[in-house]
């Protein structure tokens, strides 16, 4: 079988960042996949699930009451535990882009309160929660994004 793209990338090369990862549907229905990559691949330790499902509660629950949620397709997290990815429509620019996912990751990290959708009846794994972890992962991840601009959303060489 034909390795896929995210497997080409160069994951030692990779650090905590937000990158556009690929482009799909051509021009009639462009989306994008970003990859907002909290913890170094195979350097750092990976995110905890606890903290990732708050997280993922947290971010989901923001951008799609955000203005733009009419362009966001999916949000959830990477199976190695090191980040999310962010699918949306073409209709932003990369900065719009890039200031929608620091208000959200600001909006994790000063959260308060009951998380979004985490009651038995909403989740099917509402035991599985970590406030805290999630609030100082989005802490960091937010500093990342400091450095972040719409010209530095590759990929590493």
């Amino acid at each position: 079988m034909e390795k896929i793209e995210s497997f080409r990338v160069d994951h030692t090369r990779l650090f905590p960042g937000l990158y556009v990862s690929r482009r799909d549907g051509g021009d009639e229905k462009p989306v994008t996949t970003f990859d907002l990559r909290i913890t170094r691949p195979n350097e750092e330790p990976v995110m905890d699930m606890p903290a990732i499902h708050t997280m993922e509660h947290l971010g989901a629950t923001f951008l799609r009451n955000s203005e733009q949620k009419g362009d966001i397709i999916y949000f959830g997290p990477m199976g190695c535990r090191t980040g999310f990815y962010l699918i949306m429509r073409d209709a932003a620019s990369h900065q719009q882009t890039l200031d929608l996912v620091k208000a959200a990751f600001a909006f994790a990290a000063d959260f308060d309160g009951e998380i979004p959708g985490a009651k038995q009846i909403e989740c099917g794994n509402y035991l599985e929660h970590d406030l805290p972890g999630a609030k100082a992962e989005a802490a960091a991840y937010v500093r990342v994004l400091e450095n972040v601009t719409p010209d530095t959303l590759v990929y590493p060489e």
